[in-house]
């Protein structure tokens, strides 16, 4: 577990540095695409969902356990009391069941002084303001259908360093509250795909055997509790994403490892500022 100080997070995100892993790529191996993941990493990935997704479903019954101990441990309190974040990583060790695939996976804590249940729920769900308050990361924000605690929705993102990727994104969220007090939501992704020449007449989606492999996968899921004059406010990511290039791993692993979290302390710190304000 880590506590990281609030600050202007980079909006890197795992596309960004799988980005940078192609470009060094380029260099080592013809090519860089990379076609969609082995069905061992998809069948790997959505087991360790079930996993996580149960735990999830057992916290949110009770008011007691409704967030991890990251929320209530004593050596957290005064950090969090002074606006930083308890990031923690929660990633499995890589092993066989995920061939040419790597898993993300993050955790992230934060306490909004003055901030209420009822005030949190209705900044998730503005979509229309996605593209301001998680700028520069989303391009656009569309509400497909909407059916109060259920929406599915469709997000083109951008991510640059050295390469620019652009994706065309597709999530299923689901709304939900134990009670005034205690809410959360689930995110998954149904669609992603790569963009090749954004805002080009010649625009269009990669074919799965063309796409390099910069997010396969994406689901996030938050949690808030209001209590001690605040709102605690968690939020967990689980991606999956193409592994580093047999002999890369010296030059690209730091960088790629740090990713993810800097992505979710991004996110976190967008909708901190949005509450206190």
């Amino acid at each position: 577990m880590k506590t990281r100080r609030r600050a202007n997070i980079r909006p890197f995100t795992i596309s960004a540095a799988l980005a940078f892993t192609c470009g060094l790529s380029i260099f080592a191996a013809p090519g860089c695409a990379k076609a969609e993941p082995s069905p061992q990493a998809v069948a790997a990935f959505n087991a360790y969902i079930a996993v996580v997704e149960s735990r999830l479903a057992q916290q949110h019954r009770s008011q007691n356990y409704f967030l991890s101990a990251a929320a209530s441990a004593p050596q957290n309190a005064m950090p969090l009391r002074r606006g930083e974040f308890i990031v923690e990583r929660l990633s499995p060790a890589v092993g066989t069941n995920l061939p040419g695939a790597l898993l993300h996976h993050w955790r992230g804590t934060a306490f909004v002084p003055g901030a209420s249940a009822a005030s949190f729920e209705p900044l998730m769900k503005d979509i229309d303001s996605y593209p301001s308050r998680f700028a520069p990361q989303v391009l656009k924000a569309k509400v497909l259908s909407d059916h109060g605690d259920r929406m599915l929705l469709s997000m083109r993102v951008r991510q640059r360093h050295v390469l620019t990727a652009v994706l065309d994104t597709t999530y299923e969220v689901v709304y939900g509250r134990l009670d005034a007090r205690h809410g959360f939501s689930l995110s998954r992704s149904t669609q992603i795909a790569e963009i090749a020449s954004p805002g080009a007449t010649a625009e269009h989606a990669f074919a799965p055997n063309q796409e390099h492999g910069f997010l396969w996968r994406q689901n996030t899921y938050w949690s808030y509790e209001e209590r001690d004059g605040g709102l605690y406010l968690q939020i967990e990511s689980v991606s999956l994403t193409r592994s580093i290039p047999i002999g890369l791993g010296w030059a690209v692993s730091p960088f790629v490892e740090s990713v993810p979290r800097e992505s979710l302390e991004f996110t976190l710190h967008a909708m901190y500022d949005a509450l206190r304000k």
